[in-house]
């Protein structure tokens, strides 16, 4: 079976602590719980967990939706989102099945990035092992002002921005990637090919503002 593999990049920096990590954490749940609920999505969606502070962790390896288990996460430190990318890039060559002569491989990854600032680290680096990769649809969402938009739009040109840092908005957030994750499910599931813009994805609630 070809699977849709998510890679949520979450940032559990310092100025996520209190209101935003709770929030972040809320959503995951919201998240996988909608989804267990999506016949499409239970079948063919897969989610990995990246969190990045003062370095990067792959939290949850790309699992199943029915098998999710919720991790822990605190908000400390800096915001390594340069690492975050790199890190990805090694994930999804471990991770995804390529396809072969004899195999259909998994579709392209959909990855989604929140962070409330400014990468503390090399930036550039992480970049460049990211592209070297093939996703689908990649969005960046700049949660609150400290996030500069420019920065992501290094990263994809699909950036999103939030106005607060707040669980109304971030849940919001999580609530619109869950949508987004079922259509990417069920188009791929009719077999209409990878989700690789930002228009195959349901339209953002008004919290959202797309960036053009």
């Amino acid at each position: 079976m070809r699977r849709l593999p998510v890679y949520l990049l979450l940032d559990t920096s310092g100025s996520m602590f209190g209101e935003p990590i709770e929030a972040v954490k809320t959503g995951v749940q919201l998240l996988i719980s909608t989804l267990r609920s999506d016949p499409y999505a239970l079948e063919t969606a897969y989610i990995s967990i990246i969190t990045f502070d003062s370095s990067a962790q792959q939290v949850v390896p790309l699992t199943e939706i029915s098998a999710f288990q919720q991790p822990n996460v605190n908000a400390s430190g800096c915001t390594a989102l340069g690492e975050a990318l790199s890190l990805l890039a090694k994930r999804v060559d471990a991770e995804i099945v390529k396809t072969t002569a004899d195999v259909k491989g998994d579709w392209k990854p959909i990855v989604f990035i929140m962070t409330d600032g400014e990468p503390t680290d090399d930036l550039d680096k992480g970049i460049r092992d990211f592209k070297q990769k093939k996703f689908g649809v990649v969005v960046a969402c700049a949660a609150g002002r400290g996030a500069k938009v420019e920065t992501l739009k290094k990263i994809t040109e699909n950036v999103v921005q939030l106005d607060t840092a707040d669980s109304g908005t971030i849940s919001a957030f999580f609530k619109w990637v869950s949508a987004s994750v079922s259509t990417g499910s069920q188009k791929v599931e009719d077999a209409h090919g990878d989700v690789t813009t930002m228009s195959e994805l349901p339209p953002p609630p008004p919290e959202i503002n797309i960036i053009a």
